[in-house]
């Protein structure tokens, strides 16, 4: 089923004008298309109501009477989960208290959890596994604070012995992308799938017969369009953005679903290796006591 929320979180630049004004009049108030027919959305952002009904099968809908009762239900479900967590509205203000920020930072990267987890298609995920448990190497390149979750992935992989790379420096990441090949996946991991210093490595290692992965928010961002496979995350950040948080997050949860149907695929051998990895690790960690 197609989260109405995550999905008017498509990508601008690949909608006609009529279908942006209708973007971002429902996302700034959902509530419109719950309280309006069709004839009247259609009048309220200056189009036809056949460019509704397309719009909304652009969303992954049937027809505006689906993507209206989905979001019905949808909103329902978000103002329980805010009455749960106590918060009348998600967005960080800067003159919330500590209990509210805690309450909202909770709340987001609950949400960006569980939405990630509902859309992510598990074909894709269980192909990407198998690609990784059966690559020669894989290579994982990210900036900034999708880095984190590169990071992860490296030091995941590295416990079960496969032989994986990551790293900041944007040249050695290049030069690492251009002797990838057949049987060795790269991975890019950005949150906007815009970023430059993940996509240019990505296109590099394609180019040179490797299988491509793409983590990114974006389904239709410049980054998938150098990937094979592709793994959406849904996250929304706050407007008052200090960093990445529920991005992060989405991405991590992306990490964890993965490197599990990489464990589970590849059986004992894997178990054994992190049960040996955790035993030397406890072994240092003893000794320095």
């Amino acid at each position: 089923m197609t989260d109405p929320l995550a999905a008017l979180r498509v990508d601008p630049s690949g909608l006609s004008a009529a279908e942006v004004r209708l973007v971002r009049r429902i996302s700034a108030d959902p509530t419109i298309v719950v309280d309006l027919a069709i004839t009247d959305l259609a009048v309220l952002c200056e189009t036809s109501p056949a460019t509704v009904a397309r719009f909304a099968q652009t969303l992954g809908f049937t027809g505006y009477r689906q993507f209206r009762m989905e979001l019905a239900q949808a909103l329902s479900r978000e103002q329980a989960e805010r009455e749960r967590f106590g918060i009348d509205d998600e967005d960080i203000l800067a003159d919330d208290d500590a209990g509210s920020v805690a309450s909202k930072i909770a709340y987001q990267e609950m949400r960006a959890i569980e939405q990630t987890a509902h859309g992510l298609d598990p074909l894709e995920i269980d192909a990407v596994a198998a690609l990784i448990g059966s690559a020669g190497r894989t290579d994982i390149f990210a900036m900034g604070a999708s880095a984190l979750a590169a990071v992860d992935l490296h030091l995941k992989l590295v416990r079960i012995g496969h032989t994986a790379w990551h790293g900041s420096d944007v040249h050695l990441a290049l030069v690492q992308a251009a002797q990838r090949g057949p049987g060795d996946v790269a991975v890019g991991i950005s949150h906007s799938g815009s970023t430059r210093e993940a996509i240019e490595p990505l296109a590099i290692a394609r180019a040179g017969g490797a299988t491509t992965v793409a983590i990114t928010n974006a389904a239709d961002s410049p980054i998938t369009q150098h990937a094979d496979h592709v793994l959406l995350t849904k996250a929304r950040e706050s407007p008052f953005r200090i960093g990445a948080m529920a991005s992060r997050i989405a991405q991590l949860a992306v990490i964890d679903i993965l490197f599990t149907r990489v464990v589970q695929a590849r059986g004992d051998s894997v178990r054994n290796a992190l049960q040996r990895t955790r035993e030397v690790i406890e072994t240092h960690n003893a000794s320095a006591d």
